[in-house]
């Protein structure tokens, strides 16, 4: 049955990596299966933290947008403007959230009026975006999805971005309200499901990021795609894509870097934008690396040949983090059936999953000597059970198509 259906996050199409990939790819197909399919966002800016082309100029003004997708579906996108800090800072990203909510509540305001929807789908972070969708639950009689892609709470406590108790204290206790009212609460990983499922006190569902697996597919001749990227066939890549931010620990791959000088056909690519690249340049320049490379957030036409180019992709998480957030970047590693090292402690979901399906090598978080080991045994050894698996891993668990029907029957059915 056709459904209305109504989208609230920041992050939103084209934003090529992160939440902006995964609802972008999401309100299409929910479009193309024939539900009529809103949005309500911000213009694009992650990972840049600038807003991007072609929306540059009209960035300060409210925009309404009928856009096509490929098939049968159409939707309508509604941006707000947004303060978007240039060097993201806990404050400045608090800033950033609350903007948003205000903003986005204009237009709300504004489609309670003009509109009415059967879903709102609300996509954390921000988690107090979910207020929103208790306003539209209230009002249109609709059923209220909170999906939470990031545990921003507990990761803004443990990486002490937020140091006041008393401010930690009153999220949770908006998180608790929104809990209450959400006629389904979802995430992305068993790990977060668990823990969200403790303190909301409520069932929460899985509801996994995916991977488009005709799309990120093997392809052969890895030596002329190294090419083709500038380095030399023979030279053995190790590949970092994704968000440049604090929380991921990425000088590790600096100092493995370092550590592996002496061999100088072994290369580390950086590929990917966001607010601390610069800080990682500068430790390069430091450290006078000359087999470091930084490359720019690659277009999406020339993805699949990215990761096919590597030998070796890395997942680099610091230990805390590691049950908040489940690595976007690791379900497109695994579609191209690439060989991922994964840092993750025993103890965490990300760690269980992967031992338990054998589709990559784990080492320990935040050990240097751990990382450079999984390096060299990835780089010497006969990995091909695991590439195998991993391919096997996204046909089975992560096309998009399986995880989307599974949403659409479990959630939208009623």
């Amino acid at each position: 049955m056709k459904k209305r259906i109504l989208l609230i996050g920041y992050n939103f199409y084209p934003e090529p990596t992160g939440i902006g990939k995964y609802s972008g790819e999401m309100m299409p197909w929910l479009a193309n299966q024939g539900h009529d399919c809103s949005v309500l966002t911000a213009y694009p800016y992650y990972p840049y933290w600038q807003v991007q082309p072609p929306y540059t100029d009209k960035s300060s003004w409210y925009l309404t947008e009928h856009m096509p997708v490929p098939g049968t579906g159409s939707l309508t996108v509604h941006r707000v403007p947004m303060f978007i800090p240039r060097s993201p800072s806990g404050l400045k990203r608090i800033l950033l959230d609350m903007s948003f909510s205000v903003t986005a509540f204009a237009k709300l305001t504004q489609l309670l009026v003009m509109r009415k929807f059967d879903y709102v789908i609300v996509v954390a972070p921000s988690f107090q975006f979910g207020l929103l969708g208790v306003i539209g639950q209230k009002i249109w009689k609709a059923k209220l999805i909170y999906h939470i892609q990031d545990m921003q709470i507990e990761a803004a406590r443990d990486l002490h971005m937020i140091r006041s108790a008393r401010v930690i204290n009153w999220m949770f206790r908006v998180e608790k309200y929104i809990f209450d009212h959400a006629n389904t609460i979802s995430s992305i990983s068993e790990g977060m499901v668990d823990r969200i499922a403790q303190k909301a006190k409520k069932h929460v569902t899985l509801f996994p990021n995916w991977a488009d697996v005709n799309l990120i597919h093997p392809l052969p001749d890895r030596a002329a795609l190294k090419v083709a990227f500038g380095l030399a066939g023979t030279d053995r890549v190790v590949l970092y894509s994704g968000a440049i931010g604090e929380k991921q620990g990425l000088e590790a791959i600096l100092y493995a870097a370092q550590h592996f000088a002496p061999q100088p056909d072994v290369k580390f690519v950086i590929c990917g934008s966001g607010p601390y690249e610069k800080n990682l340049r500068a430790l390069a320049d430091s450290l006078q690396l000359h087999n470091v490379v930084f490359l720019p957030l690659q277009p999406v036409e020339r993805l699949n040949a990215l990761l096919n180019m590597a030998d070796v992709h890395l997942v680099i998480q610091k230990a805390n983090t590691s049950d908040l957030v489940m690595p976007s970047k690791l379900t497109n590693i695994l579609s191209v059936g690439g060989l991922a090292i994964v840092t993750a402690n025993p103890d965490s979901t990300l760690h269980k999953l992967v031992k338990k399906y054998d589709i990559g090598l784990l080492v320990q978080a935040e050990n240097q000597t751990a990382l450079n080991a999984g390096l060299h045994t990835a780089l010497t050894s006969d990995m091909v059970a695991i590439t195998r698996n991993a391919r096997a891993y996204a046909e089975q668990y992560l096309a998009i198509d399986n995880v989307m029907r599974t949403f659409e029957q479990e959630v939208l059915s009623d």
